[in-house]
């Protein structure tokens, strides 16, 4: 890699820690509006299929607002210890207002050097933020060798991000919504243009459930399945170390 190229991707981070910087408010609001309520019932299956073994150390990545992170407190057994983690300073604070957020260990870290050493978690989750990693496939697959690396061997990664379906009629319906109604809509709430810009285009060119279950492989995990929501729209990925 070469200079001119590590300088254009830490300018792309830094452009979506800024873009993130600016909804954490209304960020929640959004989603739900945009997705129907989906999206929370999406995070609940995924934390109900998170949650299906055994460890007492969870973690949240890209965590947000902390949506998924106060699903996996309720789910969790009491002496369990659940961390969530995100590059946004904003979002954090926003995720401190909620009750559930006293049980919860937050940290403001990158996704790409996280502040744990190896073999530290049981569990390590993901939510709609997947695709804010995907840079190029090469600093993607950095980012789910560090999830990997932080997992025990045995420890689980859980992913529920938008997906591709295999109908062409339905990829094609998807994509027109996500035209039309993303960007107007999170700007009209949130008050933010480039943050719903660019929140729009990461839906329509995100991998397929089976491209990303192999890219998963690609980063070491092992027994990748992943089970596909509304037609194809969203899919949840389940990987061990």
């Amino acid at each position: 890699m070469n200079r001119a190229t590590t300088i254009k991707k830490s300018s792309m981070q830094e452009g979506i820690r800024k873009i993130f910087s600016e909804v954490p408010e209304t960020y929640e609001l959004v989603n739900h509006i945009l997705t129907f309520g989906m999206d929370i019932l999406w995070r609940k299956k995924a934390a109900q299929i998170a949650i299906e073994g055994n460890g007492k150390m969870w973690m949240d990545v890209c965590s947000g607002t902390g949506e998924m992170a106060d699903y996996l407190r309720r789910f969790a057994p009491g002496d369990t210890r659940v961390f969530a983690s995100d590059f946004s300073f904003p979002m954090i604070q926003k995720a401190l207002q909620k009750k559930e957020s006293s049980e919860i260990i937050f940290i403001v870290s990158d996704i790409n050097a996280l502040p744990f050493p190896d073999n530290t978690f049981d569990l390590v989750t993901i939510s709609f933020a997947v695709r804010n990693i995907n840079l190029d496939r090469e600093k993607f697959l950095q980012a789910l060798k560090e999830i990997n690396r932080i997992l025990k061997p045995g420890g689980r990664f859980v992913a529920v991000e938008t997906s591709q379906p295999k109908s062409e009629i339905i990829k094609k319906i998807f994509h027109t919504y996500i035209r039309l109604a993303v960007k107007p809509i999170g700007q009209l709430i949130s008050g933010s243009k480039s943050a719903y810009t660019y929140l729009s285009s990461t839906i329509p060119r995100f991998y397929s459930a089976e491209e990303f279950a192999e890219i998963i492989k690609q980063a070491g995990f092992g027994e990748v399945t992943f089970k596909r929501l509304l037609f194809g729209v969203t899919a949840i990925h389940k990987a061990v170390k």
